[in-house]
């Protein structure tokens, strides 16, 4: 089992355990190769809840750029949502899981098909 897949295992035991969810395993391995090599940073493959910016990035880059959606408030209220999904006390949000959970969220999922 390669790198990759060792990650995207990990997320999915996220999913189940940490957010009550049974992943999609295809669209997770989807939105996991989507990050690119992120996921490989330690501190890239993890979303810094606390921090606004990092929010903002999340926002920009991913649901505007990537997932084709118009700014507005509901953008944030969902990325806010899907950090307390994630639990705010868990310290390791990480980006495959956050972006998985947004991308159902908002019904995307055809962007990775």
């Amino acid at each position: 089992m390669g790198k990759r897949d060792e990650l995207i295992a990990k997320y999915a035991e996220d999913l189940k355990n940490k957010c009550g969810m049974e992943p999609d395993m295809d669209l997770l391995t989807k939105v996991t190769i989507g990050c690119g090599p992120a996921i490989y940073d330690a501190d890239a493959e993890t979303v810094a809840a606390s921090q606004d910016s990092e929010l903002e990035t999340v926002k920009n880059n991913f649901l505007i750029k990537k997932l084709g959606l118009s700014d507005g408030p509901e953008l944030m209220e969902a990325i806010n949502k899907a950090m307390e999904t994630y639990g705010m006390s868990e310290r390791n949000k990480y980006r495959a899981v956050v972006y998985y959970m947004l991308t159902k969220h908002f019904g995307k999922e055809a962007v990775y098909s």
